[in-house]
């Protein structure tokens, strides 16, 4: 890039008699300068930094070779170029020198970025980086220095390679500085100081390990001095230490094990937002990245936190009251206005953001961007934040930084607040481009009060939680004391409670303290301003005493009650989702009062997939195994209720459903999978060639789990014949026993019960031999027993088979097998097979009660014997009509023409009828032998049921006799095509 082709989008000079100074100066270094500075592009440039910065003039005229090579070359290049000596320099030259290339790199780095800024070549995020990286290269280098200083005097053992490469001397040095606030964010401002945290590994390099302390602190103290010292060369960077780990109490350099021990014990909010940017800087990167590889679960909380916003907010708070007297912060404004700290700032959005990421981002790591945009953009992505205040926030984002980059660059001060003055603010507008200051104020106010508004709905305003009957209830609603309130017992009443006394009685011991839960001062303070809310809640359910006893039991069963609480008080709609929950389906009640963190599944919000979408990623970052399983356990649990919950409120059908909860339960065998072979791994080495795959048949195998269901799994193995042992590890197993002890360790992965429960139920009983037979099965063994002795119950099983984890290669293996198994032995016998299995299951498996809707007459299991007998009657003549779930296979038999079409879609239809009803059954009652049905249960069914139904049911009793016609259809349609039975009639 030439002087004549620099872009023309400059801003025009405030000060022209400046400009023209900065010109002159300029054109008299020399031919080539004087020719830049005659053209109109070099002219313009010039112009805009001189007319605006007595700052950028000075630099321009200084390091005049570095404008030239901006002009020439174009930003990207000049600014390596400018950065390349502190990778190349000796870290052993004497401190001046290292002192003087630091404040010469400074200067040029400055020069590029602001010309490169004010030309638009640079967007905001390329010019923060570039800053960002220059103060990480300038760090580099004064650690490669002071490490090497150490070294000469016998206080540090450090690596003999890398002499003239800084990140090379610092590698097994003990040193970790890590980058923190915009630094660690990549989103340095223009004249910023920079935060850092100087950390060390006492045992990693000191001579004297007891000394370690104080070699470190030293270092610390002349990075700091290397830094920000002022010569005539100017200075680097200011350097703020204050965010390491009780700043009071410990000296510059703090131990790591030390820092660790802190954030683990006594840890802050505040601190845990701080962590989120936090990244190695300087000194060794991987002992850095270690460090917060093990503090990470002290940033990103296992469950959700909106307990933690009031902590966050507060800092705020006193942000706004500390500066508030001075005008630039207690509102929106333009002369004098911080859009740092003042109202509608920087800091609203930075905070805005921080706390989103701090709620959610430890059940999802895809929201840990630490850079404000980007975690903007994915909070929006993953709906925790309104795309358009997303939006809102990131152009102002762009903006304000715009803006404080401007008031930077006039004088090299670390300032954010606007001029006072008409002048100052006129200057700022016509550095932004604006043609006058009114324009400028009208943008930037329409910036900030957008701002403000979003902050202030989502953080300062509560959540409008409502009273029971109007603004006069909340009065009447007294539990203080041990008696009876009247007016609280007539209030209850008019509600709709049946036992107002008992009701209030259960009220007071919680506000007691008698449950666990409210124990805490905190918990009890907000239980009674989430009372009216929760009574009212409560009331509108079809049984409002029976649910509120539930919501005592679970209070009963959790430890502590404020982080529910806190939940409720911020979220007012998980309030009513819970109490209509509480209502209807009292084995969802237990659940929920014995896995209280269920609730964070319906809060997450991210629709029943949700948590099998997030797993995956949150698994793969656990540091060690029982991280693993406790993520797995958690995540399983929540997505389970919150799967659960929508089917009851209708929000997703059975179909929907079924496939959600084998999502999930795919989710975590894929995950589990390789944390549980690596911890195998580690104590019997690995079987070359060799890997384990996981199979699901029955309800996971069809994607059509149930409420409950457990998982039906056959764990199968491959391996070079003539490999004999695992090698590579403490002990060596012999194949069969190798993956007979992994397959054992993976199915206690998902059965061993936690904090959390257990993931799954396994049955193992559709392995070959069933349960007499070996955990795992080698492939070979596999093929052998299906093509010599499985019985066709076994094959009828197979058309439900589906790899669900395992490498690629060996799961396209087994579904060739499988298929191979299936269509290999195809024939009308599978139909005799079937018929005489269903009639020996009437008679010695008779259904038990009127709503047992699998085992009935014409219930599930006849529907899916329909499907797996016509298809290993016809696989072999037409093999597309395979399907492991059962409504597509009959959707596949009815369009080959195997199965008529109306008859097809009468038993899909029967099917979906079916697991809609079963699964109501499940999450309702469990099993129910009573042909009556409790009043909330009634009501689910018979609105569940309606859209299945070509007439909807007005009744239990209607609904019964619709029961009793489609089995009878089901049963005939079996009858007519595989055969008659005895033993049970529909």
């Amino acid at each position: 890039m030439s002087a004549s082709t620099l872009p023309a989008a400059l801003p025009t000079p405030f000060d022209r008699d400046a400009a023209s100074r900065l010109i002159e100066a300029f054109g008299q270094r020399g031919a080539a300068e004087r020719s830049f500075a005659e053209s109109p592009a070099g002219g313009a440039l010039l112009g805009a930094l001189g007319g605006h910065s007595p700052y950028l003039a000075e630099l321009a005229e200084r390091e005049s070779a570095t404008l030239l090579r901006f002009a020439e070359r174009g930003p990207d290049e000049a600014f390596a170029l400018a950065l390349d000596p502190l990778g190349r320099a000796d870290p052993d030259a004497a401190r001046p020198a290292v002192a003087g290339l630091l404040r010469q790199a400074k200067r040029q780095a400055a020069l590029l970025i602001a010309a490169a800024d004010l030309s638009g070549q640079w967007p905001l995020d390329r010019v923060t980086g570039a800053l960002s990286a220059l103060a990480e290269a300038a760090i580099d280098y004064a650690c490669a220095h002071l490490l090497r200083e150490a070294a000469a005097r016998g206080e540090l053992r450090l690596p003999r390679g890398g002499a003239r490469d800084p990140k090379g001397v610092a590698r097994g040095s003990g040193l970790v500085v890590l980058g923190m606030g915009k630094l660690g964010g990549g989103e340095l401002n223009y004249s910023s100081d920079i935060d850092l945290m100087v950390l060390y590994d006492p045992l990693a390099a000191a001579i004297e390990a007891e000394r370690a302390g104080s070699i470190y602190v030293r270092i610390a103290r002349d990075l700091v001095k290397l830094m920000e010292e002022r010569t005539a060369g100017g200075y680097v960077f200011r350097t703020d230490l204050r965010l390491r780990p009780d700043p009071a109490a410990t000296p510059l350099a703090v131990g790591i094990p030390t820092a660790i021990s802190y954030y683990e014990s006594m840890g802050q909010n505040w601190e845990r937002a701080a962590m989120i940017k936090a990244r190695p800087v300087g000194g060794d990167r991987a002992l850095g990245d270690s460090f917060l590889t093990e503090i990470r679960p002290f940033v990103w909380r296992r469950h959700l936190d909106f307990a933690m916003i009031a902590d966050i907010h507060a800092i705020k708070r006193q942000i706004h009251a500390a500066h508030g007297g001075r005008g630039a912060h207690a509102q929106v404004q333009v002369a004098g206005h911080d859009v740092k700290l003042g109202r509608g700032g920087i800091r609203e959005i930075e905070f805005t953001t921080q706390v989103l990421q701090l709620i959610w981002a430890g059940r999802d790591p895809g929201l840990r961007d630490p850079t404000t945009l980007g975690a903007l953009a994915a909070l929006a992505g993953a709906g925790r934040i309104d795309r358009r205040a997303a939006a809102d926030l990131a152009d102002a984002y762009v903006f304000l930084r715009d803006v404080e980059h401007r008031l930077q660059m006039v004088a090299d001060r670390q300032t954010q607040r606007l001029p006072e003055d008409p002048e100052g603010l006129a200057r700022i507008a016509s550095f932004m481009g604006f043609a006058d200051t009114a324009e400028f104020a009208a943008r930037l106010t329409g910036h900030l009060n957008r701002v403000e508004q979003h902050y202030a709905q989502m953080f300062e305003r509560e959540p409008a939680l409502g009273l029971p009957t109007g603004e006069e209830a909340g009065p009447r609603l007294r539990f203080a004391g041990t008696r009876d309130d009247p007016e609280t017992l007539a209030a209850l009443g008019e509600m709709g409670f049946a036992s107002p006394a008992s009701i209030a009685a259960m009220i007071r011991g919680w506000l007691h303290g008698r449950p666990r839960a409210t124990r805490s001062e905190r918990a009890r303070e907000l239980l009674t301003l989430l009372m009216p809310a929760l009574l009212a809640a409560f009331a509108r359910q079809r049984e409002p005493d029976a649910a509120l006893a539930r919501f005592d039991a679970v209070l009963t069963q959790m430890p502590a009650g404020v982080h529910m609480f806190s939940l409720f008080q911020r979220n007012p709609a998980l309030l009513q989702r819970v109490a209509g929950i509480l209502g209807a389906a009292p084995a969802l009640a237990n659940h929920l009062a014995l896995n209280p963190a269920s609730l964070e599944g319906l809060l997450a919000g991210s629709g029943p997939g949700g948590a099998a979408a997030v797993l995956p990623a949150l698994l793969k970052e656990a540091r060690h195994f029982e991280e693993a399983l406790d993520g797995a356990r958690r995540l399983v649990t929540e997505g389970k209720f919150e799967i659960d919950a929508a089917g009851l409120e209708a929000v997703i059908d059975a179909d929907a459903a079924g496939a959600a909860r084998s999502d999930l339960a795919d989710a975590a065998i894929a995950a589990l999978l390789p944390h549980v072979t690596s911890e195998f791994v580690g104590r019997f080495g690995k079987v070359k060639g060799g890997a384990l795959a996981v199979v699901a048949l029955g309800k996971l195998g069809g994607q059509e789990m149930l409420p409950g269901s457990d998982l039906d799994l056959v764990l199968i193995y491959d391996h070079p014949e003539a490999v004999a042992e695992s090698a590579g590890g403490p002990r060596s197993l012999p194949v069969s026993t190798y993956y007979g002890r992994l397959a054992q360790q993976m199915v206690a992965a998902i059965t061993a019960p936690g904090a959390e429960g257990k993931l799954y139920e396994v049955d193992m009983r559709l392995r070959p031999t069933g349960n007499k037979g070996p955990v795992a099965t080698s492939l070979s063994s596999f093929l052998r027993y299906h093509a010599e002795d499985a019985w066709t119950w076994e094959r009828m099983a197979l058309t439900r088979a589906r790899c669900v984890a395992g490498p690629p290669g060996l799961r396209r293996r087994i579904a060739s097998a499988v298929k191979n198994a299936i269509v290999s032995h195809a024939g009308e016998d599978a139909i005799t097979d079937a018929v005489a299995m269903r009639g020996r299951m009437l008679r010695e498996l008779p259904g038990d009660g009127p709503w047992d809707i699998k085992a009935m007459p014409g219930g599930m299991i006849e529907v899916e014997f329909i499907a797996q007998a016509l298809q290993l009657a016809h696989a072999k003549r037409h093999p597309g009509i395979l399907a492991p779930t059962t409504r597509l296979a009959l959707g596949k038999l009815g369009r080959a023409g195997l199965l008529p079409k109306e008859e097809a879609e009468l038993l899909i239809g029967a099917d979906r009828l079916w697991r809609t009803m079963l699964g109501l059954l499940r999450l309702t009652l469990g099993p129910w032998k009573q042909e009556a049905l409790p009043a909330a249960t009634a009501a689910a069914m018979l609105r569940a049921t309606a859209p299945l139904l070509g007439q909807a049911a007005v009744d239990v009793t209607a609904l019964r006799q619709q029961m009793r016609e489609q089995a009878g259809q089901v049963r005939a349609i079996f009858e007519r095509r595989l055969g008659p039975l005895s033993g049970g009639s529909a």
